[in-house]
């Protein structure tokens, strides 16, 4: 299972975020939030620009085959 993009986004940071930030920039110990290594412009930028499709392992073959026919229909067909 994977995730990508900004998890300190997420909601369930709310109330932290920033306090968090804070402490893991002035080096704070364990304990005081959560780490973040740089700005994670990148990961904002893929978390607000990314095309997103939930998926998890149960789904069968006829599903995806739905979805992605779904995703076909509405952006057209590919050009040639």
């Amino acid at each position: 299972m994977l995730f990508a993009g900004n998890m300190v986004r997420q909601p369930c940071f709310d109330g932290r975020r920033e306090a968090a930030w804070a402490a893991a920039r002035a080096g704070a110990p364990d304990g005081a939030g959560y780490r973040v290594v740089g700005d994670l412009a990148i990961t904002d930028r893929l978390m607000n620009d990314a095309f997103w499709v939930g998926v998890y392992p149960g789904l069968a073959a006829e599903m995806i085959d739905f979805v992605a026919a779904e995703i076909v229909a509405a952006c057209g067909p590919p050009s040639r």
